[in-house]
């Protein structure tokens, strides 16, 4: 039990940090390295950063490392910039968000830039150089190049962040980052061997949407596409499977395992949107409006539904969070 315990606390580590506060200064810096050397740093180096940068190192994020994995997401106020230090051997992924971030590649690939919505994934065997703009947000993934190699030979791969395949990687990241705490050695080897396999899956453009260990990850990523299309009428389990080039079958199956339906899932989020919209300090609207936004058939199909989740009708549940005058 000790060394199940032991291998799980050296197999995974995690931490967030925010230094966006002014005038944190070098400060700032010397948190980040603190934190990233203790909980990431025997897996994949802190990158060397310029002068400049860490005099004003302005940055959001948080990492975590998966064995030999590392994850982080940065937003940056400061612009960044680095040069070469410790030579590694990495697959490395850049995946931009927001503005822009620049590496220098080999000599004889010259310089190239990561704009928002793009990824690019290649082998690093040494450090490069690279800027950012300010307030850039990206997620950077490090991956052990002796699992990668053999699928990513020395091609650059890159493309749209919305990609099925992309959208997989980073619902799956997204769920490391919130239960990393909590994953034994069972978790921590479930959660490395999916990060491998969606990562070979964007090499391939193309995942296995018949493979039951990825099955967590395409139901968030399901999750997170409906979460951004709840107001589009054409929204349906048939659309977010054909977004993730997958079946509906297959979907519906990812979903079984949560306990749930995908059109369960639409609709609870739905109804939640307008719950909030019920409370909303000025400009309400009506339950037919709120009924017709929301994409129910009718008022009274919507007022059945909210009824059943919440225990009230829409009208007693306006009724009772309005501030009474006193």
């Amino acid at each position: 039990m000790n060394n199940a315990v032991s291998e799980a606390e050296t197999s995974r580590g995690a931490f967030l940090l925010d230094s966006t506060i002014a005038g944190a200064g070098p400060r700032g810096f010397d948190a980040l390295r603190n934190a990233w050397e203790t909980q990431i740093g025997d897996v994949f180096q802190l990158p060397s950063f310029s002068p400049a940068t860490i005099g004003d190192l302005r940055v959001k994020g948080r990492a975590a490392k998966v064995r030999d994995v590392t994850i982080t997401d940065v937003r940056s106020a400061s612009g960044l910039s680095g040069t070469p230090g410790d030579d590694h051997d990495a697959v490395v992924m850049h995946l931009v968000r927001r503005d822009t971030w620049t590496l220098d590649d080999p000599p004889d690939r010259g310089e190239h830039t990561v704009s928002a919505g793009q990824f690019r994934l290649r082998h690093f065997r040494r450090p490069s150089q690279f800027e950012t703009a300010p307030h850039t947000t990206t997620k950077i993934l490090a991956l052990p190049a002796a699992r990668l190699s053999p699928v990513l030979g020395n091609r650059i791969i890159t493309g749209p962040a919305d990609s099925a395949e992309v959208r997989l990687l980073v619902a799956h990241t997204n769920m490391v980052h919130s239960t990393i705490d909590e994953l034994g050695p069972a978790g921590v080897h479930a959660a490395h061997s999916t990060l491998i396999e969606l990562a070979k899956a964007v090499v391939r453009r193309r995942f296995d949407d018949t493979e039951p260990q990825l099955a967590p990850a395409l139901a968030q990523a399901a999750k997170d596409l409906a979460d951004s299309h709840l107001a589009d009428p054409e929204l349906s389990p048939a659309m977010l499977a054909r977004q993730l080039n997958g079946s509906v079958r297959t979907l519906q199956r990812a979903f079984a395992a949560t306990g749930e339906s995908v059109g369960a899932y639409i609709r609870q989020r739905r109804l939640e949107e307008a719950r909030l919209a019920l409370t909303a300090p000025s400009g309400r609207l009506s339950v037919s409006e709120l009924a017709a936004h929301w994409h129910f058939a009718d008022s009274s199909h919507f007022i059945r539904a909210f009824k059943k989740q919440y225990g009230r009708t829409p009208t007693d549940y306006a009724s009772s969070t309005r501030p009474t005058d006193r």
